[in-house]
């Protein structure tokens, strides 16, 4: 049985990592689909991997800019003119930028460009999705998931302050949108993904220094697959999490737990199935 059956889901950051294979997993399991993201072309190639998959279900590209409130909208409206309803909200788009470092030498741009798409991206995001969910009847709200992190509760081994601060604030308006829903059957959960091997984190970690700063955190001794995060945010969306709501959901190989790892051991691979 699909776990999505006909629901529909706008996902932000479709074009790649955590929102594209989320697109994928979404689609395999019935959701209809608007996909946006920054990047036409990446999001058209989402749509497409879609429809050769896929035929029961319809994914319409879209290029969004988060940080822009008609953006936003737009793709909010057309899940609902398109698909009659929302019922799913994944606020997953995100920067993390190359100049962004420590308190005394993070660019103030650099600090406005990451508030601007991270923490009011997500505000758009829910701001919009929570006016629409307010409208479904059978069945009643919908599921909101925003993309924070682990930084957001432990703080990053290497520098990079804006974004820390950006997600700690998307996790706060997630816990708060939560209770403030609650009673409208609008759910509201924070994804706190750990270190993904995906091309913004792998950009970011640029040298082996950087990778082997935060692999010494990490109890399995590798970074994260981003369908291991897509796996938590089906969840997340489904009714199987019905009962769930402003959780920080970490989904970090252990890493919140962790101090410093033992050494001596090899790294466990991926499982197979993500191989």
């Amino acid at each position: 049985m699909p776990r999505l059956p006909s629901k529909s889901a706008v996902i932000t950051g479709a074009g790649s990592g955590i929102g594209l294979e989320t697109s994928l997993l979404f689609a395999s399991e019935g959701a209809n689909l608007i996909l946006a993201d920054i990047n036409l072309d990446a999001v058209t190639k989402t749509a497409q991997l879609i429809a050769e998959r896929y035929k029961n279900v319809k994914a319409i590209p879209i290029k969004c800019d988060v940080g822009k409130e008609d953006d936003v909208k737009a793709i909010v409206d057309k899940a609902v003119e398109e698909f009659g309803r929302l019922d799913v909200m994944f606020n997953n788009a995100g920067i993390m930028h190359p100049s962004d470092d420590n308190a005394l030498t993070t660019p103030e741009d650099i600090w406005d460009l990451t508030m601007r798409i991270n923490v009011k991206g997500v505000w758009y995001g829910s701001k919009h999705a929570i006016a629409a969910m307010r409208n479904n009847v059978e069945p009643k709200g919908g599921s909101i998931i925003n993309t924070a992190s682990f930084v957001a509760l432990r703080g990053a081994a290497t520098p990079q302050l804006a974004y820390t601060a950006s997600k700690g604030a998307v996790l706060a308006m997630t816990r708060e949108m939560a209770m403030v829903h609650a009673r409208e059957g609008i759910r509201v959960n924070a994804l706190c993904p750990g270190p993904l091997k995906t091309p913004l984190l792998m950009e970011f970690l640029d040298t082996e220094e950087k990778r082997q700063r935060r692999l010494v955190h990490l109890p399995m001794g590798r970074f994260g697959e981003a369908i291991e995060q897509a796996k938590a945010v089906l969840f997340l969306a489904s009714d199987e999490s019905s009962y769930i709501t402003g959780t920080d959901f970490l989904v970090d190989g252990g890493l919140s737990n962790a101090y410093v790892t033992a050494e001596g051991e090899p790294a466990l691979p991926p499982p197979a199935s993500l191989i």
